[in-house]
């Protein structure tokens, strides 16, 4: 806890509410009398925060965040007072809220009430609190929970035929004797697969359509049912058919918590086959479905509908991405010079005069330095004095003198080494870089809510130029109408998507189907085109109410060595240290993701079985 209040430190004077800021003293020069505390408030602010150290540890937390409150205030640049308030402070929120959860489960609106407005009174921004509350504050007037909505209801179909009765003498196939009696009311007759074609005899007098079509069907083994009010279906007369196609009736749902096509298939296909429905349609809009069927299957469809959005529990997800960068270079040690320039010294004067003539004669050169008084018989100073005019012309030995030298030999065997420079190294770099990524998610139970952070990447996949690589590019270069050619681009998403699909247990447990994805630029590339790092994960958790679990990590370690000097020297132990320059770069990125879920909505499970007639 200690860590995660640190690394969120920097981020207080944007979270911390309007009475506790405190942060206020960051130049070592400010004037303001509450950064430069006296001897006697840092002693006061010490003994205050001892209080608060035994307040907390005896479970008083809010004794313990006053007397640390007090203890930061009077000195505001101690970090250890800061970090105490900041955690004792997290520790009353985190209490606040649990004690409003467990009334308000209680169905003690006022007390929970009171919680929440206390954990927003130490933290206004807090998300989870104001939701609570506002779920608190929506349950003193009792709600009509979501349901599907009943557009139109025909009821039963029934069937409006001629009243005037008719005879029949008929002989010939069964399914044009049905069609006319049917017709012979002023009904159209729609027939079954099932239904048989057989030769029949049929002979009524002075009789109803009811009466007609009653002996028909059992005369040809059939049933009819009506499809509108001058309409009947007919089929075989069997059980199965009895079950599809007696008493239809049609109903029109309306299903708003239905966001999407997939959503909507799932439950027409659960439909399809939990009531073995034959006609179920869906309407353009995406949200209504079409039912028809027998009144009781219908009445067990709509009431197993509503049980389903009674049931269907509300999830706020609580997700802290931290990400930490840290980077390291070190340098030290002493740089030995290994290499060195040796000369003849005779001979480079020589060269140096002939490369400082500039086409004069070496004589009267030297007459010019003698009368100049730059030589004499005294031998070795005249060498001297030469060597000072020559490096006073800017020669070539002038330059080879200008570093230091180190000499041996006498006469024309007189040489001269250069050994370097030996230099000293210590040198450190160090940077780090912290940030925390904060989202909250409210999604319903089997509703994948997605987290996205990061950015869109341009990609080039193609070009196109009106003129290109043909004989016309040189005309239009002269007359300057060249249109240089416009790239074609793709985005790539990069940075981290996370996908999370809760599931609420009955008691109270979460269940997450996660699939997280990672993809980060490589910093390589094929043919101009960027290559990408991919990292995929997918699995499920399960989780308590408001636990919080780490459910994705990911550190990159990159250390890199070098050492510089001397062979043989660096394998010294002590003198591999001090005699040799040795580098270190050091590159830490760690990715941590958090996620807490809350349960902001449930209700208690109902009965949801669905009785039907027999024969259903």
């Amino acid at each position: 806890m200690l860590a995660v209040v640190l690394f969120t430190l920097p981020a207080f004077p944007e979270d911390q509410p309007p009475p506790v800021v405190l942060l206020s003293c960051g130049s070592a020069g400010s004037t303001d009398a509450s950064c430069n505390p006296s001897r006697q408030d840092l002693k006061k602010a010490k003994a205050d925060f001892s209080r608060g150290v035994e307040s907390r540890k005896h479970g008083h937390f809010e004794r313990a965040y006053e007397e640390f409150d007090a203890a930061a205030r009077l000195s505001p640049k101690d970090i250890n007072y800061l970090t105490a308030l900041a955690m004792a402070r997290e520790q009353l929120i985190f209490d606040h809220i649990q004690r409003g959860n467990a009334d308000l489960s209680q169905q003690k609106q006022v007390e929970a009430q009171a919680e929440f407005r206390s954990a927003l009174n130490l933290d206004p921004r807090n998300e989870f609190a104001q939701q609570r509350l506002r779920d608190s504050l929506g349950e003193w007037a009792p709600q009509a929970p979501p349901m599907p909505v009943v557009l139109q209801d025909s009821g039963i179909l029934r069937l409006a035929p001629n009243d005037a009765p008719d005879d029949f003498h008929f002989r010939g196939d069964s399914r044009a004797l049905l069609t006319q009696v049917a017709a012979a009311f002023g009904v159209d007759a729609e027939f079954d697969d099932s239904v048989q074609t057989r030769r029949v005899h049929f002979d009524l007098d002075n009789v109803d359509f009811y009466t007609a079509m009653r002996l028909a069907c059992s005369v040809t083994g059939t049933f009819w049912t009506a499809l509108a009010d001058k309409q009947v279906w007919l089929a075989r007369d069997n059980s199965e058919n009895h079950r599809l196609f007696d008493n239809l009736a049609m109903r029109t749902f309306s299903l708003d918590d239905i966001t999407t096509p997939e959503e909507l298939n799932e439950l027409t296909n659960m439909l399809r086959t939990v009531f073995e429905l034959r006609f179920i349609g869906q309407e353009h809009s995406g949200q209504h479905i079409i039912v028809r069927a027998p009144v009781p299957v219908l009445d067990g469809v709509t009431q197993m509908l509503e049980n389903m959005e009674k049931l269907r529990p509300q999830i706020m997800l609580d997700v802290k991405v931290y990400q930490i960068d840290h980077q390291l270079t070190r340098n030290m040690g002493v740089h030995i010079p290994n290499q060195f320039t040796m000369f003849n010294v005779p001979a480079a004067a020589v060269e140096a005069f002939i490369a400082g003539l500039g086409g004069q004669n070496i004589s009267s050169l030297v007459n010019q330095l003698i009368s100049g008084g730059g030589i004499n018989e005294a031998g070795s100073e005249g060498i001297s004095g030469l060597l000072s005019q020559l490096a006073q012309q800017n020669s070539p030995l002038g330059q080879l003198f200008s570093n230091p030298v180190a000499t041996f030999g006498g006469g024309l065997t007189l040489m001269a080494i250069n050994p370097g420079t030996l230099s000293g190294e210590l040198s450190l770099n160090e940077s780090w870089v912290r940030s925390l990524d904060h989202a909250s998610m409210r999604a319903a139970q089997g509703n994948q809510a997605t987290f996205r952070m990061g950015s869109r990447y341009p990609v080039v996949n193609a070009s196109f130029a009106p003129v290109f690589n043909t004989a016309a590019i040189s005309q239009v270069l002269q007359n300057g109408s060249f249109q240089a050619p416009f790239p074609s681009f793709s985005y790539e998403d990069l940075g981290l998507t996370i996908k999370a699909k809760p599931a609420v247990h009955p008691n109270r447990d979460v269940s997450l189907d996660l699939e997280m994805q990672l993809r980060t630029l490589a910093g390589q590339s094929v043919n101009g085109v960027p290559v990408i790092n991919n990292r995929e994960f997918k699995g499920s958790i399960t989780l308590v109410d408001g636990e919080p679990a780490l459910v994705a990590s990911s550190l990159n370690q990159d250390e890199e060595r070098s050492m510089t000097g001397i062979p043989g020297l660096g394998g010294v132990p002590l003198l591999n240290h001090v005699m040799v320059s040795n580098s270190k770069t050091e590159d830490s990125d760690e990715l941590l993701i958090v996620m807490t879920p809350h349960v902001v909505k449930q209700r208690e499970a109902q009965n949801s079985e669905v009785w039907l007639p027999r024969g259903y």
